[in-house]
């Protein structure tokens, strides 16, 4: 996000507010997918081992955090890689080339981070200790996350650029 602000163009603020407002998504997401992940007693599980061989559930859990997962390290299809893309371009468009490819190696590090969790869930040995049920509530929100960051989204590109090019502008008007 910090990329798209020190572009200091309009561009660069809008391209950072459509970031956030993706990142909000994929945060939200994340952290409820997080709160589902409870052993059979109800408890939280607490270490990234515990979810091993969750996906062998039947459940949708593992796939929308999975999905999250991708999103984070702005792999395509998902609105993750849209957000990231329209800041380096708004970086590279303010002749921050240098800055753009710095930001582009820290995804790329930060991508190892996100994609093991979801190696931990499809290729690791099943613990069975993530077994526990969720809410109605926290599958809503996790699902409303998940197509919030779908390929689907793009739809709403044009929405959500008009949303943070009308308000970047509020933010240079003064200039």
């Amino acid at each position: 996000m910090l990329i798209g602000l020190a572009a200091a163009t309009p561009a660069g603020a809008s391209a950072m507010l459509v970031y956030l407002a993706i990142y909000v998504a994929m945060s939200l997401g994340g952290f409820v997918a997080v709160l589902m992940l409870k052993d059979a007693d109800g408890n939280p599980v607490e270490n990234l081992a515990d979810i091993a061989g969750r996906s062998r559930h039947p459940k949708v859990l593992a796939p929308c955090l999975a999905m999250i997962m991708f999103s984070l390290a702005g792999i395509p299809p998902l609105f993750g890689f849209w957000g990231k893309f329209v800041v380096f371009q708004a970086a590279v468009a303010a002749d921050m080339v240098p800055l753009a490819a710095f930001g582009i190696a820290a995804s790329v590090i930060g991508a190892f981070y996100y994609l093991k969790v979801v190696k931990v869930m499809y290729f690791d040995e099943p613990t069975e200790l993530a077994v526990g049920k969720s809410d109605w509530a926290h599958q809503a929100i996790l699902a409303a996350c998940a197509l919030a960051i779908s390929p689907a989204a793009y739809l709403a590109t044009k929405w959500l650029g008009g949303l943070a090019d009308t308000a970047a502008a509020a933010l240079f008007h003064f200039a």
